[in-house]
Formats: structure tokens, C-alpha cells, sequence
């Protein structure tokens, strides 16, 4: 089992937010949560910790998990990149966000681009077209995607 910390996705179930938040603090976990999508919350720690999680939490929480070669259910790993990116658009202040869902293969057409200026600056993903807007689409694998509100192409860089 590795020992490294790495980016994990759960779900928080029923208004819980507050107490798995307190919790996670308690047990000194490094965790990122936004108010745009309350009940996702992203946690920094070691597999095994994540396991434990969801075997003492599961009332509360929900781990984002993939079946293994193994045929058991693990914890899905976030990448650093992915989370960076997540991170980038949600904490820009943006009111015009939306949450596509936790399928992002449907949404990733179009170019793939780079955010040049502004309050997205840095982020990553793909072009699309919503509501006649050019927005980015910025995908957590199998956790979510979420398009920006409109941005300007002077500010995109075709990657």
C-alpha cells in the first residue's frame, strides 16, 4: 500500500459538510472545499488513510473509487494537475460556473487551451460551446466537470 500523499475526491451525504470538515481536521488531513459544489471535497493524504476513512465514515462520506485489476474497489487518485486546475476555476470568485457532471468524456470537445489572463489564469481545458458561450470545461476524471462562464478568446491559448 503506498504511503505517499496524493489527492483523493469524496462525497459529503446530507448537510454533513461542517462535521466531515471538522473531522478531517481533527485527524490532520489536508482537504480543499469550495462553495460552488459544497458536497465534493478533495483530501490530501496516504491510501490507506483513505480506507479508513470510508470504512469509519460511511454514513457521512462517499469515496470516489475505481473497481481494480484486483476486482476491489479502490479509491480513485486525483491528479496533481487535475486538482490544480479544479482548484484555479473554483476559487476564482466566478458566479457563472456549472457543474456538467461526474461523466466528462461527454464534454471534452473542442480544443484543448490554456487560460492566458484573468481570473482563470493557468487553468486547463477544453473548449466548448453552451448556451452560444465559448467556455472552459474543466475535468476531474471520474469525479466532475465544470464549465466556466464565458471567456474572451483574446485570453486562450491553443495548446
Amino acid at each position: 500500500m503506498e504511503t505517499v500523499a496524493k489527492w483523493y475526491a469524496i462525497r459529503v451525504f446530507r448537510n454533513r459538510g461542517k462535521r466531515v470538515r471538522t473531522m478531517l481536521g481533527e485527524r490532520g488531513i489536508e482537504y480543499y472545499s469550495q462553495t460552488f459544489l459544497p458536497s465534493l471535497i478533495f483530501i490530501r493524504t496516504e491510501m490507506q488513510r483513505v480506507l479508513e476513512l470510508r470504512r469509519d465514515e460511511w454514513e457521512s462520506i462517499y469515496v470516489y473509487s475505481d473497481m481494480s485489476e484486483h476486482g476491489t474497489r479502490l479509491p480513485v487518485t486525483i491528479p496533481e494537475e487535475e486538482f490544480n486546475v479544479f482548484r484555479i476555476v473554483t476559487s476564482a470568485g466566478d458566479t457563472g460556473l456549472k457543474f456538467l457532471g461526474n461523466n466528462p468524456e461527454m464534454y471534452m470537445q473542442g480544443d484543448k487551451v490554456r487560460v492566458i489572463g484573468g481570473p482563470f489564469k493557468g487553468a486547463e481545458g477544453y473548449v466548448k460551446r453552451i448556451k452560444k458561450d465559448r467556455r472552459l470545461v474543466v475535468t476531474v476524471s471520474g469525479v466532475a466537470a465544470i464549465a466556466t462562464s464565458f471567456i474572451p478568446p483574446e485570453l486562450l491559448e491553443k495548446i
